[in-house]
């Protein structure tokens, strides 16, 4: 088992070596460039799109804007900011988290250009029915040629979606915050964790075995009001040391540059953890929000584009930045051997003795389950496409087990395999939408000069 995990952690550390960074990082930063930064001035806009105003019950599509806006956000809120944050200051220190302050901004232009493509170029799988996502806009807007890039990518999103880090996650939290402080099991976890598995996996069967309706149903309801409740909680306990709030600021920035905190020292650490936790929390140029916002209902790509780019703001600059300083301020993450969600769990409990911890553990609970809903759809959708969506239902299945495993690995093996495919799955991503960008703006400025006019 040590020998899997010492290569599947080389090959998680190979997959994310400089060019990908190059590529995800330089693509976004010509993405803003290219797009003249006009996207941050439509954000009332977009807000407005969310809230129905420009809704048509006749367009094309499975669910709402909200309902595709609330889907993407349950894949990317939840533990990829609770658990996710901990791990970039664990691993990279402070300064980790001002790199991924930066890759999502960069990652709001990514967004509006893989989601606004993801409507552009839908294509029809086996069955006939209209799909959305970077497979279909390579195959539609790139040609037939371009095909292998599509494949790479639905078999990359085979594994990368699936629901390893939520599961694992959870039953972490549960076990480590209320079974072991309490007695209830002792120091072998294996069975605790199998049976923990396999109740989660039966409660998630229940939704995503009901497809994107259902899912999207779900997650418009649990999303907003969990996001309420943990970014509230958040924020108390952050403002109750407001005038700590500069101070940790500025360590995040300066550390960003130094190093200092980072395993080793070294500058390359902070920068590459930063990144690579940005990317898994607001997925900017993954595809797995072209997928979620690809089945929306509208005829027009630029409208949802505008929808997703509120995606990385929302979770990273908001919710990363938020949970990441309330770790900080309460010191936490100093000297501890805590790791993922168990040191977020740490910062609640010590902020809100005896209150905190449960409060955290609800919150785990709805986002790691929410989370695990929307994947399931970007499994099948990946299947649909290699081998017919008349066998995509399949996947659930495969997705379903694997949960039960997921709860059993190590965190190390969780983080890398998933950090490891959405390398792979980012690679068609974004070399599409480089390629189609032209594409993308001269619909933007038709629509901007609608707007105006």
């Amino acid at each position: 088992m040590e020998n899997l995990e010492r290569i599947i952690a080389d090959f998680a550390n190979y997959a994310w070596g400089p060019w990908l960074l190059v590529l995800l990082i330089g693509g976004g930063t010509f993405f803003l460039f290219y797009s003249r930064g006009i996207l941050f001035r439509y954000f009332c806009h977009a807000v407005d799109i969310i809230r129905g105003k420009y809704d048509n019950p006749g367009d094309t599509g499975d669910i709402s804007h909200f309902q595709a806006l609330s889907s993407a956000l349950a894949g990317t809120i939840g533990m990829g900011n609770i658990s996710g944050v901990a791990i970039a200051i664990s691993t990279g220190g402070p300064g980790a988290i001002f790199w991924m302050w930066v890759s999502a901004i960069v990652g709001i232009a990514t967004k509006f250009f893989t989601c606004t493509l993801a409507i552009m170029y839908r294509g029809k799988d086996s069955q006939g029915n209209i799909q959305g996502g970077p497979m279909y806009v390579i195959t539609e807007g790139l040609g037939k040629k371009w095909k292998l890039l599509a494949v790479l990518f639905s078999l990359a999103g085979l594994i990368g979606c699936l629901p390893a880090f939520q599961a694992n996650q959870l039953v972490q939290v549960l076990r480590e915050v209320i079974f072991i402080p309490n007695g209830w099991i002792g120091d072998n976890h294996f069975t605790f964790n199998l049976l923990s598995g396999m109740v989660i996996a039966g409660m998630v069967s229940i939704v995503v075995l009901g497809g994107i309706s259902r899912i999207g149903a779900v997650t418009s309801r649990v999303v907003p009001a969990m996001v309420v409740i943990y970014f509230t909680a958040a924020i108390w306990i952050v403002f109750s040391h407001f005038q700590e709030i500069p101070g940790y600021l500025m360590l995040i920035v300066s550390d960003a540059f130094t190093g200092k905190a980072a395993a080793g020292g070294v500058l390359g650490t902070v920068v590459i953890t930063g990144i690579r936790r940005a990317a898994f929390s607001n997925e900017a140029g993954i595809g797995t929000e072209a997928m979620a916002h690809g089945a929306a209902k509208t005829e027009e790509p630029v409208r949802e584009g505008l929808v997703a780019m509120l995606g990385p703001f929302i979770d990273t600059i908001i919710v990363c930045s938020t949970t990441a300083l309330m770790i900080l301020i309460t010191g936490v993450w100093e000297g501890s051997n805590a790791s993922g969600v168990t040191l977020t769990a740490n910062a609640f409990d010590q902020a809100m003795p005896g209150v905190g911890a449960i409060l955290l553990i609800t919150c785990v609970l709805f986002f790691s389950m929410s989370t695990m809903f929307s994947y399931s759809y970007y499994g099948t959708k990946c299947l649909g496409f290699l081998i017919g969506a008349e066998r995509k239902h399949y996947y659930n299945y495969f997705y379903v087990t694997l949960i039960v495993v997921s709860s059993v690995i190590s965190l190390d093996m969780v983080v890398n395999i998933i950090d490891g495919m959405y390398a792979l799955m980012a690679i068609p991503t974004m070399i599409s939408a480089l390629i189609l960008a032209p594409k993308v703006m001269k619909a933007a400025q038709k629509y901007f000069a609608a707007i105006k006019s």
